[in-house]
């Protein structure tokens, strides 16, 4: 039987249906405008926010490190030797004032603390910060005024305490000379806030942002009151919007931090980010801390080639003083300078500078924190700067010590460089060049009005120390240095190596007749060298006939001296000069024996110091010392050079002092300068260069006057050079007593005959007592003054 297949009757399953599509951003169908309104403004917000945030944050490292480097002191710190006071020294109140504003001395009364001092009547009372008598009160009693207003010299100083003890002399603090940022030229000396007076701080607080310590970093207020003063109000003045923060980020921190030109862009990109680091700041630093660093750091002009950095630097190129002895005036005349230095320069544009000083008093009024009566009685107050304080800081040797800073040490950065500067005497060799060219104007004024420079340069010649600088007659006008710089021939100051070369020479050759004593002809004479005939002539062609050689030298005479060369050798007399490495070796031509080549005032102070040092020459150095990260940087010490005899350098030495007792440089005695000196005049060819180089055993100074284009001065060293010498070294020298030159071994002295030369006896007129070479010295007695 056949069975039938079974079929399935189950329907065949469907394919999966395919899911339904729906809009991605279905979650916006149905929203209102309102809320597409929002995302708008969110979604653009929140990038905004990302961003500032991202740039807030660099920004805060930016300003973390820059800070950083601001608190770490990056700029090098020039120190002047410390201050030495002695009894009988000629300084008056004024001057001792002056100098303790130099050493940054706060004027408090009654002294209470290290660094302060109070004025009493011809009395001063100081509480010393370093030195011998640090922390103890110290009396300085001057004379009192004189008749025709001077102010009276110091007549003791004693130490205050539960006795009073007199004392010889005192050393103090070393002053700041400046502090430099050498890219830029700035000076500097930063301070402490607490540094600095209550009416220097609310003198710029209300003139530069009166609401210093209400806002937080911008000032949205006052920039909407000051746009609005400035279009509607009635002042006469315009109002800033910028506040003492954003200054400081402007000036400061946003200095060359993402490619920023402060003197240049002034965009919406700039401004933002100087909104953004002002925010920043404020929460970096507390609001004292920024007004420091404002206060030292604003700029405040300019003096010479340097840049006023500063309101504590101000204060000592404005006024001569600390920033702590501001009076309110001298604080409303430098807040006043802020707004605009060029414009408003006490210097340049004094008219300008006391109206807006004024307007200075006018805001501190209107804030509050002076009185409008007191306002109103300082307005009327002249404006009164010191016009020389720059000179005061020794601007051409702090440019010679940085120029020897970077070419010897390769030191940079915060450190601490001690100088062998003395500031007192810098004052006063200042003063006397100031004073002398004064002089010298009113003698050329009456024959063809111009204006000579001049240079001075005072060393220990003991030890080579560069005691006092000036390169000029201002620095402000110019900062070319002429002590360092102005190679001029040396004329008649180059007489002493020609008779010292004679006496050297002499002694090689076993010769007894070439002495101080022994006589040459000073009479019209032609030289033959090279086959050409020179003729050269005496000052004013005067003439003595025989005279010795102490006397040819004192007198100056060209005849005589080129004879004295001549028999040495021209050869050797320069050879002499190049034996101290100093500048170009000069040739050997007849014209050597008159100084006809070139050299620097500080070349020939350097030649000079053999004389007070038995013919060892000192190479001359500013550098003392010089610290960084609290130790100690090797400074290489110039090496001391024999380069001749004791007893030969001794005879040139000794003839010397004729030049001021009786010869040329007479007038330094005839002016009360008594101690025992030497030195020479020197004037060129045509008058064209005034020298005098003069030195006691511990003080040498030369002296240069001239002018820049090369031009005849029309004077001669007596009468343009020795008055500055001769002031600048009574002054300097004041309350020491005269010492000696030491006499070396093999000298002997015999009394002569000042016209012969030969021994004197009891009859001549003029007798001198004589230095010699032991066996060189004259047996035959005067023939003209016999004794009958």
């Amino acid at each position: 039987m056949r069975v039938a297949a079974q079929v399935s009757t189950v329907p065949p399953a469907k394919p999966a249906a395919k899911p339904t599509s729906r809009p991605r951003l279905a979650f916006l169908r149905g929203r209102s405008w309102k809320f597409y309104a929002a995302l708008a403004v969110a979604i653009p917000t929140l990038l905004f926010a990302v961003l500032v945030g991202y740039a807030y944050v660099q920004v805060s490292r930016m300003i973390d490190a820059r800070m950083h480097g601001e608190f770490q002191r990056t700029d090098p710190r020039i120190f002047g030797r410390p201050l030495t006071i002695r009894r009988g020294q000629r300084v008056t109140l004024v001057q001792m004032v002056d100098r303790l504003n130099d050493l940054g001395y706060a004027q408090r009364s009654p002294v209470e603390q290290a660094g302060q001092f109070a004025i009493g009547q011809n009395a001063l009372a100081v509480v010393p910060r370093a030195g011998d008598r640090a922390g103890q009160t110290v009396r300085f009693v001057f004379s009192p005024p004189t008749p025709k207003g001077g102010g009276g010299n110091l007549q003791y100083m004693e130490a205050v305490g539960k006795r009073k003890e007199r004392l010889e002399s005192i050393e103090m603090d070393a002053p700041l000379l400046t502090a430099i940022v050498s890219e830029g030229r700035e000076k500097r000396r930063d301070v402490p806030l607490a540094a600095i007076p209550p009416r220097m701080v609310q003198a710029v607080i209300s003139i530069e942002d009166r609401r210093f310590y209400d806002h937080s970093g911008v000032d949205w207020f006052g920039t909407a009151r000051a746009v609005f003063t400035n279009i509607f109000g009635s002042k006469k003045y315009l109002g800033g919007g910028s506040t003492l923060t954003q200054q400081l980020v402007k000036n400061t921190f946003l200095t060359s931090m993402w490619g920023f030109d402060k003197a240049r862009e002034k965009g919406p990109r700039r401004k933002f980010t100087e909104w953004l680091m002002s925010f920043a700041l404020e929460r970096r630093l507390s609001k004292d801390t920024i007004l420091e660093l404002y206060l030292n750091d604003v700029y405040l002009g300019q003096r010479g080639s340097f840049a006023i950095t500063g309101v504590p630097e101000a204060a000592r190129l404005f006024f001569g003083k600390d920033v702590s002895n501001l009076s309110l005036v001298e604080a409303a005349t430098i807040a006043g300078v802020i707004q605009s230095p060029p414009y408003y320069s006490p210097f340049q544009h004094p008219d300008r500078a006391r109206d807006r000083r004024n307007i200075v008093l006018h805001t501190m009024s209107e804030t509050g924190f002076i009185s409008a009566d007191a306002a109103e009685r300082a307005s009327l107050e002249p404006l009164q700067t010191v016009q020389r304080a720059l000179e005061s800081e020794a601007p051409y040797f702090v440019d010679y010590l940085t120029q020897e800073l970077q070419d010897k040490t390769k030191v940079a950065g915060a450190v601490d460089v001690y100088t062998t500067l003395d500031l007192h005497l810098q004052r006063i060799a200042q003063d006397a060049v100031r004073e002398g060219l004064i002089k010298v104007d009113a003698i050329l004024a009456r024959r063809k009005p111009r204006f000579p420079q001049a240079a001075l340069i005072a060393v220990d010649p003991r030890t080579g120390e560069i005691l006092a600088m000036v390169g000029g007659r201002s620095y402000n006008q110019s900062q070319y240095n002429r002590a360092v710089s102005a190679k001029r021939q040396p004329g008649s100051v180059f007489k002493p190596f020609v008779y010292l070369a004679a006496f050297e020479r002499a002694l090689e050759d076993g010769r007894t007749d070439i002495t101080p004593a022994t006589v040459v002809d000073d009479e019209p004479t032609s030289f033959t060298f090279n086959n050409q005939i020179w003729t050269p002539a005496n000052y004013q062609d005067e003439y003595d006939g025989p005279i010795t050689l102490r006397r040819a030298l004192a007198h100056s005479r060209n005849i005589a001296t080129i004879k004295v060369a001549e028999s040495t050798g021209f050869d050797n007399v320069a050879a002499l000069w190049r034996r101290f490495g100093l500048g170009t070796a000069p040739k050997g031509y007849p014209s050597i024996a008159l100084g006809v080549f070139e050299a620097t005032p500080l070349e020939i102070a350097t030649a000079y110091t053999i004389f007070p040092n038995d013919g060892v020459l000192r190479p001359l150095r500013g550098l003392s010392r010089i610290i960084s990260g609290g130790k100690d940087v090797p400074i290489a010490v110039p090496t001391p050079k024999t380069v001749t005899r004791k007893d030969t350098t001794f005879l040139v030495t000794n003839m010397m002092r004729s030049v001021l007792n009786e010869g040329t440089a007479a007038g330094a005695r005839s002016a009360g300068f008594t101690l025992d000196a030497a030195g020479k005049t020197g004037t060129t060819n045509d008058l064209r260069d005034a020298w005098f180089a003069g030195f006691t055993p511990d003080l040498l100074t030369v002296v240069w006057v001239g002018l820049d284009d090369n031009q005849a001065l029309g004077l001669s060293g007596a009468q343009a050079a020795l008055p500055i010498w001769t002031q600048f070294m009574m002054r300097a020298l004041a309350g020491h007593s005269s010492e000696t030159f030491d006499v070396p071994e093999g000298v002997v002295f015999v009394d002569i005959d000042r016209e012969t030369g030969k021994v004197a006896t009891p009859a001549c007129p003029h007798v001198i007592r004589e230095a010699f070479l032991s066996g060189t010295e004259p047996t035959e007695p005067c023939p003209i003054h016999s004794v009958q």
